[in-house]
Formats: C-alpha cells, structure tokens, sequence
C-alpha cells in the first residue's frame, strides 16, 4: 500500500476545494476506490467520507526538431479527490 498515494495535487482549484474537505491526490492506476480512502486514513488520521477517481490518457505529443519530426505521447496518470467528515482537513505543507 505504500505506492498508493503518489503525491498530493496542488493546484488552485484543489486548493479551493480544500475549505470544503475535498483533496486531490495522483493514485496508483491499478488501485480501486476502497484502497485509496484506506491508505488515506492510515496515513493522514482522518475519515474518509466518499472517493472519486478519474483517469487520464496520456495525449499524444509532435514535435518538429533539426533532425525531423518527433511523434511521443505524454504519461497517462489516475487522480483521487478525496471529501472528509465535516471537521476534518489534512495539513499538506506540514513541517516535519
């Protein structure tokens, strides 16, 4: 379970969210919602009130260089967001 939760997402939407208990996190793609909201309260000490997932397909990239083109595509990745019990938030910038 240690590679469930990736890193916390920081974006300025998320960080509105967070008055409302919401949080969003980058996931481990073959883990389901009933893992993530376990390995969130093992780790953070909090409740767990309801897991949302959405998945993302990576996009597919072109690039035109000295040596011609260059066709890629970026990684696809799978984001948590993640609502406490009322009352409760995580503290993502703790010092430790």
């Amino acid at each position: 379970m240690h590679n469930t939760l990736i890193k916390p997402l920081v974006t300025e939407k998320l960080t509105n969210l967070s008055s409302e208990g919401k949080y969003g996190f980058l996931v481990g793609p073959e883990y389901n919602k009933i893992e993530i909201a376990q390995a969130i309260e093992k780790k953070f000490n909090v409740h767990v009130e309801s897991v949302r997932t959405i998945n993302y397909d990576g996009k597919m990239k072109t690039q035109f260089r000295k040596g011609g083109r260059f066709t890629g595509k970026t990684a696809s990745f799978k984001k948590a967001i993640v609502t406490l019990k009322k009352g409760e938030t995580i503290d993502l910038f703790e010092q430790s």
